[in-house]
């Protein structure tokens, strides 16, 4: 991975962690609520909890005489590093938005908060000796929680949605394209359904559009409904907008951004096709 820096830089950390006298920590497991603030790119989130204290998770002593370690991130920074080291920080609940791929007020109070726990110098720059620690306790995220809203770009589309008037839906980048005779007019982001309620693949075609539909079977909205496969449809969902990759569908296709549904449902005919494949 290339955030990793080289082995010499950690075979050092490691050093100085063990002159540091730090030793492995649990990840953080109660469910203390935390209130709500800005976060880093404007959205609201939970700041980073006080410093606490467990049996199995005593605060390391404090270096002495020893050089500062390497800050490898730091408020301002932007980059995919930022953000794995943001999805990372959320797999231990330090932080609850994002990522965002910008080190700002937020991820900088998350920092603090995870070393404080762990007695580490409470700076909120991500320096070596921090970047390991969290290393230890979480695994590489996968890209779906480096991109937990989307905004993967479209993979070349499927050879069945070259012609016609086609909603091409790509489950692998998770794109929906709205397309007519090869040229795409649309891209948006989409979810699908979960592995028990899967949304089904193949060649479709739209049967019913209703603007204001709500389930009969889950009792939620499905705004913009494009019906294409039994009670499945392509639809805004609010749940998609507010929690992106983190929720599932019952196996409809969900849109987040309602004035991009909003306007393939006004272009959007009876009998398009829709082509949903990996």
């Amino acid at each position: 991975m290339r955030m990793r820096r080289s082995i010499a830089v950690l075979a050092g950390t490691a050093a100085l962690v063990t002159v540091c006298g730090c030793s492995v920590q649990d990840p953080d497991r109660d469910g203390t609520a935390r209130a709500t603030v800005p976060s880093d790119d404007g959205r609201t989130a939970s700041p980073s909890a006080p410093a606490r204290t467990t049996t199995d998770d005593r605060p390391s002593a404090p270096a002495t005489g020893a050089p500062p370690p390497a800050v490898l991130w730091s408020r301002g920074d932007k980059g995919r590093d930022v953000r794995e080291l943001q999805a990372r920080l959320r797999q231990i609940a330090w932080l609850f938005v994002g990522p965002t791929g910008t080190y700002g007020e937020v991820t900088e109070a998350a920092v603090k908060g995870f070393q404080g726990k762990r007695g580490l110098p409470v700076t909120g720059r991500t320096d070596t000796v921090t970047w390991q620690r969290l290393l230890r306790m979480t695994r590489e995220p996968g890209k779906w929680e480096l991109y937990p809203m989307g905004g993967q770009p479209a993979a070349a589309p499927d050879p069945r949605c070259l012609s016609g008037r086609v909603l091409c839906i790509d489950k692998t980048t998770r794109t929906l394209r709205w397309m007519v005779d090869g040229r795409t007019l649309t891209t948006v982001s989409v979810r699908f359904g979960s592995q028990y309620t899967p949304t089904r693949e193949g060649v479709f075609h739209v049967y019913w559009k209703s603007r204001d539909h709500v389930s009969t079977l889950y009792h939620s909205p499905m705004p913009y409904a494009m019906f294409f496969s039994g009670g499945q449809a392509v639809h805004y969902s609010s749940d998609f907008a507010a929690r992106g990759y983190a929720g599932a569908s019952h196996g409809c296709v969900n849109v987040r951004d309602e004035t991009a549904i909003a306007s393939l449902f006004a272009q959007v005919r009876n009998g398009d096709k829709v082509v949903v494949s990996w």
